[in-house]
């Protein structure tokens, strides 16, 4: 007998109202059950060994099929007498026997069986689909985890990784100057970078054809295209004299080119530089250390730096390590722990500060969070910067990420970032050394009291560094009262250049 076969039995045999056989007999391939069998087996074998807190794969099974009520509210799913038992409006749907507790890809075929029977016996999953049911599935069982372990559907998990690894291209930018095609902007890590071309350079032709200034959106837009496909160009150095100029020809061989998150601002003071990091991608760590060497070989070179990490959301930690790590002497960036030995990780600067000690200054508010607060609690720990503005949203959850069948992520918390003090970041944030999030009259005052070698933050900012995992929600918001959570603005950047402008104030500032 064929599966399909079998399945019709099964339907018609069903306990419950005929409607539902009927519903059953008539849908027996509209549930993709094989794709939800291995995601769903494939979620479960690797969420149990890593996930922050211990739960079995029997529990998370059912807390995902309860997501199936979430569809249809006349669906029930019970683990009862060694089953795992669905429940239509009047009865019962569905037995599967309960697969051994470690078994997870017995659970997940287990779920699948009981999602199609669902399926066929509901029309609001039959307008859900099988990715909805999927998707369900886990929304439900995160429910029951932290805000930040979650499913990504396939779509959105390849939009999440173009914007992690940045579209396929040259890394070139171009404009008109003077009646002629340059290049504007070279990427930094990218092929055109990589070849040696430099801003200012003439193209004079793009894949044979002539390049106009007429033709310029077409032309960057060119400049995309499949990972290791091709582009050639002639083009004019603007190193060469004159005359003769001898044209060269180049062909880049397209690559990743991760989107830019490192940024140079004007100067917020006289010699105060200001760098700003919006995220943190696979191209961050190489942008950073790019952009502070061009800083710092200037003529002159500035006497103070401000590192803008408002609004920045985090990214990939890695990263955030690699910018503490040039700029820190040596010491620690943080550690992460959890239950699984594979999330303890210990980081260490190798003493590779790029500054030479440069006075620096670190820009936070309510919106920086994750690895941006790891980045700037191992510059204040490390008395390498103070940190100014307010508290930080507060997340220092680490997520492990793992592809599915289907082509979707899971991520799933699986360690809690220390700063190197030894305070837990998650729920706690960042208590800035100087706070702005108060008002300008508070702001004054800690400006004139650290002038004079007091920081008025020392009594907030020692019961911060004091607290220890685990802590209550209470405790948490007695602290973070001293300086309130706010979006950045301009007495951020007053309270910078105060301080780097005044070495005793900044030097009082800094933790000891």
């Amino acid at each position: 007998m064929t599966r399909a076969a079998l399945f019709l039995v099964v339907c018609l045999f069903l306990p419950g109202p005929f409607w539902a056989r009927q519903a059953c007999a008539a849908t027996t391939v509209g549930f993709d059950s094989a794709t939800a069998a291995s995601v769903w087996s494939a979620a479960l074998a690797y969420i149990a060994p890593r996930s922050l807190a211990p739960l079995t794969i029997p529990q998370m099974t059912l807390w995902g099929l309860n997501g199936l009520a979430g569809l249809d509210p006349n669906l029930d799913t019970t683990l009862q007498g060694g089953q795992i038992r669905l429940y239509g409006p009047v009865s019962m749907l569905l037995a599967v026997p309960a697969p051994a507790p470690n078994d997870a890809n017995g659970w997940g075929q287990a779920a699948a069986q009981v999602a199609q029977a669902a399926y066929a016996a509901s029309p609001a999953l039959q307008t859900a689909g099988t990715q909805g049911i999927i998707n369900n599935f886990f929304d439900e069982l995160f429910n029951h985890f932290d805000p930040y372990s979650r499913y990504e559907p396939p779509q959105q998990a390849a939009r999440d990784q173009l914007m992690i690894m940045g579209l396929a291209g040259t890394g070139l930018t171009l404009s008109e100057r003077g009646g002629h095609v340059v290049v504007s902007a070279v990427a930094a890590d990218s092929p055109a970078e990589n070849a040696g071309i430099i801003p200012g350079t003439q193209v004079l032709t793009m894949n044979g054809a002539r390049a106009y200034p007429s033709q310029l959106i077409a032309l960057n837009n060119g400049m995309n295209g499949i990972q290791g496909s091709t582009v050639s160009f002639s083009l004019l150095d603007p190193t060469d004299p004159p005359a003769p100029a001898t044209p060269q020809d180049v062909t880049l061989t397209r690559g990743f080119i991760p989107p830019q998150t490192v940024f140079t601002k004007p100067d917020i003071a006289p010699g105060v530089a200001m760098l700003k990091i919006t995220g943190f991608n696979k191209g961050t760590g190489d942008q950073f250390s790019s952009a502070i060497a061009a800083l710092m070989a200037s003529n002159p070179g500035p006497t103070g730096l401000v590192l803008d990490l408002r609004g920045n959301r985090g990214g990939i930690l890695t990263q955030a390590v690699l910018v503490a790590d040039s700029l820190l002497p040596g010491g620690n960036i943080g550690q992460a722990e959890g239950r699984d030995p594979n999330a303890d990780q210990l980081f260490k600067a190798e003493g590779s500060d790029l500054t030479s000690g440069t006075p620096l200054v670190v820009l936070v508010d309510g919106q920086t969070a994750s690895a941006a607060e790891i980045l700037s609690a191992a510059l204040a720990d490390n008395g390498r910067a103070v940190v100014v503005g307010s508290e930080t949203l507060g997340k220092g959850l680490v997520q492990t990420i793992t592809a599915l069948p289907d082509g979707g992520e899971l991520f799933v918390t699986w360690s809690r970032v220390l700063a190197p003090r030894g305070w837990p970041l998650q729920s706690l944030g960042v208590m800035p050394q100087v706070c702005t999030s108060t008002g300008p009259a508070a702001l004054q005052s800690q400006l004139a009291a650290l002038a004079q070698g007091k920081n008025l933050m020392a009594p907030a900012l020692a019961s911060a560094r004091a607290i220890r995992a685990p802590v209550g929600v209470n405790t948490i918001l007695l602290v973070r009262d001293h300086c309130p959570a706010a979006l950045g603005g301009d007495l951020d950047i007053t309270a910078a250049a105060a301080l780097l402008q005044n070495p005793a104030a900044y030097r009082a500032a800094l933790l000891p």
